[in-house]
């Protein structure tokens, strides 16, 4: 099937695609004499596990591992869990720093009087202190 084919059943855009080509997450299709691609149905399948991948949270980098494991004789299930536990700790220390930017922000808003001028602002004054390390 040609990359328009595989775009429209995969929701995908024919330049992701290409990226995907390119970062080595799906292999060099073959070409017709024509010079376009020529996609069997196992990239539907690929494209499907790196859209899901993605949705998980994993890097383009963190997928090609995952890739490579998929298709590595050697590997148990074991190293994919490996794998998706390593992420939960990412995602867990992403969490922990979203949560302290958002109690930063609260902070901020809380001293906001939502009067005087802007150089009186706790909100930009916060922000300068944060930036700069002092006023």
């Amino acid at each position: 099937m040609k990359i328009g084919t595989v775009a429209k059943r995969t929701g995908l855009g024919i330049e992701t695609i290409r990226y995907y080509e390119r970062e080595g997450l799906l292999d060099q299709p073959a070409r017709k004499a024509s010079g376009y691609r020529e996609y069997d149905e196992q990239v539907i399948a690929r494209l499907a596990f790196i859209m899901r991948s993605k949705e998980l949270g994993f890097t383009l980098g963190e997928i090609r591992e995952l890739l490579g494991l998929w298709f590595d004789a050697s590997t148990t299930c074991c190293d994919v869990r490996r794998k998706a536990e390593q992420k939960i700790r990412d995602v867990e220390a992403k969490i922990k720093s979203l949560q302290s930017i958002k109690r930063s922000l609260k902070q901020l808003i809380d001293q906001c009087q939502q009067r005087g001028t802007l150089e009186e602002c706790p909100l930009l004054q916060g922000l300068m202190i944060q930036e700069t390390g002092s006023k």
